[in-house]
């Protein structure tokens, strides 16, 4: 991304802050340049022209860059630029490219990039919400218009997605990934790039991808963001590089190297990383930028002893591109000069860049028609996608006496409470509210116009939601989203008061509690995961009345629900939904979609039990042993609810799982089959999942691992006949005795459900 840092970092708020200031007008050309071969061009540049081609600058003066650097206005007329960034304004693009294009030397035009992580204008629901929906086409087809409505706006390379895994959901940033496990996480990064890219990468309406935080910045010390990372080779390969191997094999056009340590080497300056892995191993043709100032942080981090030493340490590690530090323009020419880097290498980084400009037609379409802007971002059918996909990604996690959907025909008042059920921009997420978002659905304009007039809804907004410590997003004065107003104990108080007057003269209660969009993302990591600001204190109020009650979720991780588990009887976890998220959210409750969303992270009972995940080892005392009580003495170790789990309003039935072998060769692929029913009324959407243990190895085996899925819609009473592969690619890992990828004969087994604590199962064994 173009990640906001830490203040102890160059001033990221300035920098956030002049993105929605910038507002230069200017008045596309005709432009006629014949389009320029790669090598050519570069042939004619000087040091100083490649070396701004290295460069992503700040779309607006700073006072940091400019002691780095200068203007960056200056800059481009004077030498050009890779990529300007944080400008999400297509007339600030287009002064933007004027000056490159018609103004510097060599005419090379600007890549723009912006965190368009799940929508530009139509924003779609946030990344772990779109995992939930376990359904990779659903993402790609998110992805595709993110790109096309980003596109027509002049953006041309985003950076995302974000493929860190997260096992700890104390993390912030979990909500911007698909969750813990690195099979889901692949099969989503696949779609995202697919989406953002297409099979043709660099077609008209699509943009360049960024994987990112290239790697283990998930795995961030007591889920702190920025901490660093201390990851052993085996997780690496194993846990927290799937995902970016799969957005590599996609296509992906970028990479971007994260901020944290790993394993006392910053990821912005690490040579395994970025060259041994990425290039070596994995054969990625494309560029790397870094995170936003993180080739000057190398300092912060004690690794470089200064800003010469950082630009040597991040370039040779294999940072292509420095996002925004100035740190590459001011340093490394003098080590070119002092031959400490070749001109070969920076030519080699040069070229990548500028072929991606050739590919885009960049040298021949460089600036934006905006009277085309309107008719793409506007797109009816962008709404109807948004709002399929929200619904396609609600998990319904409690559901007891069939209290949802709910009858309107027999409802004639209803109580609409909670500090999330009026607000618009939460339910975009920050990084939603961050780009050019359209109108947004509330959820309780969603239920009132579900509804209609034949049903009194009433709002009560209960006490006011902030965080301990104030988000550095929050003093941006034109985010949309913000804190909510502090109030006095004596207001709050009044404030629960007025929303349990309200459910007792209403027949349901629809109470939206989690967390205001500040509350999760970057620089939102927390300790406790409980209920802030007196939401504990309002749902229980209100459940004390006995009337029928449906508890919404709308947040970006999983929080502490273990009391509303046991006294709320119906329980939807929304995320952020996005712009359409209260008509998606309405449409579950009233039983015009289906809820089918599964959890793509373990949902833990309390914030002690950080970090959660299913793919555990089964160590000298596992959970199934007859003895095992619990590793705590306070709580229960297995989660509230497990990694894969979601209901619907029909059931579904497993069985005959077979294999069409017992027994094979290693190399060989098994064929597992199992038969899906809707044993319910009304039809539904099953997510079946697939899960392995090899029973013994060169190394202890995870308990569990997914290696296979699929979302299928079956009508009430009818049956489906579902094939899984298990093959060599499914079945390997990499063995931390034998250093190496393996698939080792021996027994495993294999479990068939709708969660990861299935139970029909099966069993086969590797040869040699």
């Amino acid at each position: 991304m173009s990640d906001v840092v830490p203040k102890r970092r160059a001033s990221s708020l300035s920098r956030i802050l002049a993105v929605f200031i910038l507002g230069v007008l200017a008045v596309p050309t005709v432009w006629s340049q014949t389009r320029p071969n790669a090598k050519d061009l570069l042939r004619q540049m000087t040091l100083e022209e490649k070396i701004a081609q290295l460069s992503q600058l700040p779309g607006f003066p700073i006072p940091e860059f400019a002691q780095q650097v200068g203007n960056p206005e200056d800059v481009v007329r004077k030498y050009g630029a890779g990529s300007v960034l944080w400008v999400p304004d297509a007339k600030a693009m287009n002064h933007w490219q004027h000056i490159a294009v018609d103004e510097s030397r060599l005419h090379i035009p600007i890549l723009f990039g912006l965190d368009v992580i799940h929508g530009y204008h139509t924003i779609f629901p946030s990344p772990i919400a779109m995992a939930s929906s376990w359904d990779p086409k659903t993402v790609e087809a998110a992805q595709t218009v993110a790109a096309r409505e980003a596109r027509a706006a002049g953006i041309v390379w985003t950076f995302a997605p974000m493929l860190d895994i997260a096992r700890d959901a104390r993390w912030g940033r979990m909500v911007e990934g698909a969750g813990e496990d690195p099979y889901l996480g692949a099969a989503i990064a696949r779609a995202q790039v697919l989406g953002f890219q297409g099979t043709q990468p660099l077609a008209a309406d699509r943009v360049l991808a960024c994987a990112k935080h290239f790697a283990g910045y998930g795995a961030a010390d007591g889920g702190r963001d920025y901490d660093s990372s201390y990851i052993p080779d085996e997780e690496m390969w194993n846990t927290y590089l799937p995902p970016f191997k799969a957005a590599s094999d996609a296509g992906a056009a970028t990479f971007m190297s994260a901020y944290m340590d790993l394993n006392d080497v910053p990821a912005s300056g690490n040579h395994w990383l970025l060259t041994d892995v990425l290039r070596d191993t994995w054969k990625f043709k494309g560029f790397v930028v870094s995170d936003a100032n993180a080739v000057h942080s190398l300092i912060t981090h004690g690794y470089a002893r200064d800003g010469q030493d950082a630009a040597e340490k991040a370039f040779t590690a294999g940072v292509d591109m420095d996002m925004a530090s100035g740190t590459y323009f001011k340093y490394l020419p003098d080590e070119v000069k002092q031959k400490r880097i070749s001109t070969q290498q920076i030519d080699a980084a040069v070229l990548r860049i500028l072929e991606v400009k050739v590919q885009l037609g960049l040298f021949d379409h460089p600036y934006i028609d905006e009277t085309k802007m309107a008719e793409v971002l506007n797109r009816p059918d962008h709404a109807e996608q948004a709002r399929t996909a929200a619904q396609r990604s609600a998990v319904l996690l409690r559901n007891e006496q069939n209290v949802l959907p709910l009858d309107k025909s027999k409802i004639k008042s209803i109580a609409v409470i909670g500090p999330l059920a009026d607000a618009q921009a939460d339910l975009l997420d920050t990084w939603g509210a961050m780009v050019k978002p359209g109108s947004t659905v509330n959820i309780l304009q969603g239920i009132k116009d579900k509804v209609g007039t034949g049903v009194t809804v009433e709002f009560a907004h209960g006490p006011n939601i902030r965080r301990d410590i104030p988000s550095l997003f929050e003093m941006i004065p034109f985010l949309s989203v913000k804190e909510q107003p502090k109030q006095s104990p004596e207001e709050a108080r009044q404030a629960i008061d007025d929303a349990v007057a309200l459910a007792k003269r209403s027949d349901v209660a629809i109470v939206v509690l989690g967390e205001i969009a500040l509350m999760a993302g970057e620089a939102a990591s927390r300790a406790s995961l409980k209920l802030s600001g007196g939401q504990q204190e309002l749902l229980e109020a209100v459940a004390a009345t006995g009337k029928p009650l449906v508890l919404v979720l709308v947040n970006g991780r999983p929080l502490d629900i273990s009391w509303a588990s046991e006294h709320v009887p119906a329980i939807l976890e929304a995320w952020y939904p996005g712009s359409q998220g209260g008509n998606a959210i309405a449409d579950i409750l009233f039983g015009d979609a289906n809820p089918a969303g599964h959890l793509p992270v373990t949902w833990p009972r309390s914030s002690g039990q950080e970090p959660l995940y299913y793919n555990h080892t089964l160590t000298q005392a596992p959970e199934d042993a007859p003895n095992f009580t619990s590793r705590y003495w306070d709580v229960k170790s297995t989660p509230l609810y497990p990694f894969g789990y979601g209901l619907s309003y029909t059931t579904f039935s497993f069985d005959n799982l077979k294999l069409n072998q017992s027994e094979a060769k290693v190399g060989s692929t098994f064929d597992v089959s199992v038969e899906v029913a809707n044993t319910g009324s009304r039809a539904g959407d099953a997510v079946v999942q697939l899960y392995i243990h090899q029973r013994a190895g060169s190394a202890s085996r995870p308990v569990r691992e997914l290696k296979g899925f699929q979302r299928v819609n079956l009508a009430a009473g009818s049956k489906q006949t579902l094939h899984f592969k298990l093959g060599p690619e499914e079945l390997q890992y990499w063995s931390p005795v034998t250093k190496k990828w393996v698939v080792e004969p021996e027994q495993f087994d294999v479990w068939i459900g709708d969660n990861s604590q299935a139970n029909l199962h099966g069993e086969f064994k590797l040869t040699q």
